[in-house]
């Protein structure tokens, strides 16, 4: 099998990823929301339409445009003080650092800009940079894209040498597929670029099913992990992917093994050309509450969905809690069962 990335559709026809008479049709997805599988997915998938087929192959659904989705689904554009930058929360900023990435997924919620060439110019990551220099409230920069770790190790030993000169920053955050989609990748100078001196680095995993965790991507996030770097992951709930409670359980353990906390289960956003992969909030919830019993604490995410028009994420968890009277409360247990709970006598505010 070739180590080279598919990026058309006639690679896709030569490597048996999809049937000639498709072309056409795939051509036209193609156009509109790019290609590039890597190796180690190509050699993650055992059939047509798993769970991980599903997420990286073209699939003519994707022009099927439903009225209510959004070219910028989560509002990055309206929180935008300078160029690659995104303001939403006071104390936090995301910086696309690359529009680059190893892997286009079918459902991305950036999929209208990722895959132009070219990282942030100059004077817009200047900018970005004087920007969070000039706000002290901004404690932690999230570094995306794209993906920040198709940058080489020189490129980001180097911002982060820029980052750490901005005394009130202290956490700087990955959010990436490499380790899972491009293994090789996480090599000693990487490893090196992701200890800066003073800054606490946090990398969050981007992985959706447990096929996708191969050999080579354990030993990559052994690496991480053996390193001192903390792992978290994020996933997104996926039809014909990972929208079952088994599938979710498994890669949830497969993590954890792994030493990466699950973070984020992402209801999937309203990007244009998904709506074959979105679940109803009903069935998410009905999911999570069905791992809530059979998993312990540390494997399970929060489900959270991204308002559209940048207003942030929520939590969409079941409500565990209904008020019967002052300060007596209907609890319900991981079974769906009630238990009534009452407040400790003087545990209301002091007058």
């Amino acid at each position: 099998m070739s180590q080279r990335p598919i990026t058309t559709v006639p690679a896709l026809v030569e490597a048996g990823l999809a049937d000639a008479a498709q072309a056409e049709a795939l051509d036209a997805v193609a156009a509109e929301f790019r290609i590039r599988i890597p190796a180690a997915m190509r050699q993650a998938m055992r059939a047509p339409g798993d769970g991980v087929a599903a997420q990286f192959l073209p699939d003519a659904r994707e022009l099927q445009i439903r009225p209510e989705e959004l070219a910028d689904p989560i509002g990055d554009a309206c929180f935008s003080p300078t160029p690659g930058l995104t303001h939403r929360y006071p104390d936090r900023v995301i910086l696309h650092v690359t529009k680059t990435c190893e892997v286009y997924c079918r459902f991305c919620f950036r999929r209208e800009v990722v895959g132009e060439e070219g990282s942030l110019s100059e004077p817009d990551l200047a900018a970005a940079l004087d920007y969070v220099a000039r706000t002290p409230a901004i404690r932690e920069v999230i570094l995306t894209g794209g993906d920040p770790m198709v940058l080489s190790a020189r490129r980001i030993s180097a911002l982060m040498a820029r980052l750490e000169a901005i005394a009130h920053v202290d956490v700087v955050r990955f959010h990436t597929r490499v380790p899972v989609v491009a293994p090789g990748r996480i090599d000693a100078a990487m490893l090196a670029a992701l200890r800066p001196a003073r800054l606490a680095v946090w990398v969050v995993i981007h992985t959706n099913h447990a096929q996708e965790l191969t050999e080579a991507a354990c030993a990559a996030l052994a690496r991480l992990a053996d390193a001192g770097v903390p792992l978290l992951s994020q996933t997104v709930l996926l039809r014909g992917v990972n929208a079952d409670p088994d599938i979710l359980a498994e890669l949830f353990r497969a993590l954890i093994r792994n030493r990466v906390k699950p973070y984020y289960l992402h209801h999937c956003d309203l990007a244009r050309g998904t709506g074959h992969f979105r679940t109803s909030i009903a069935e998410g919830q009905a999911i999570m509450a069905a791992l809530r019993g059979r998993l312990s604490g540390t494997c399970l995410p929060t489900y959270v969905l991204d308002l559209p028009g940048g207003h942030g994420k929520v939590p969409l968890g079941p409500d565990h809690v209904q008020p019967t009277a002052p300060g007596r409360y209907a609890i319900r247990d991981w079974r769906g069962r009630l238990h009534e709970y009452r407040d400790p006598e003087g545990a209301g505010p002091a007058d």
